[in-house]
């Protein structure tokens, strides 16, 4: 009895790992596929659609770039043996707040704040690009 609960924790993870797997491969393969879909939506706007204002345009880039960065922080899942770089998140929320000030940039105080959240995660991107917290320097 006691060997088979040894036996299925110890699978146990192996089976997760699997099935986390699977599951990434899955959301990097419609990750690509809106990511084509986005530079389709980017050509479009840019030589077809010339009503798009700039900042529309600018907004499709930056969704673009939120699919790239997934899909390089997925890669980067596999390529460090199943470890998620903090910098990889970090680089995203970066991106991901950049978007919503070019959206949304009517209030100033709201863009400030913004701006200074930028700015923490500037400096915590700074600390763990130090050769202590990171895991893949050589």
């Amino acid at each position: 009895m006691l060997e088979s609960i040894k036996k299925w924790s110890d699978k146990t993870p192996r089976l997760l790992r699997a099935a986390l797997n699977l599951a990434l491969i899955l959301v990097a393969v419609i990750l690509v596929i809106a990511m084509f879909k986005e530079i389709w939506e980017i050509f479009h706007s840019i030589f077809y659609d010339t009503s798009e204002s700039f900042y529309q345009i600018t907004e499709e880039i930056l969704v673009f770039f939120l699919y790239f960065e997934f899909l390089a922080l997925i890669i980067k899942y596999f390529e460090m043996e199943y470890h998620f770089p903090l910098r990889y998140f970090i680089y995203i929320g970066i991106t991901a707040i950049v978007r919503y000030i070019i959206i949304d940039h009517e209030s100033a105080l709201s863009t400030l704040l913004l701006s200074g959240a930028i700015l923490v995660l500037l400096i915590s991107l700074f600390v763990a690009n130090t050769k202590t917290l990171r895991r893949d320097t050589n």
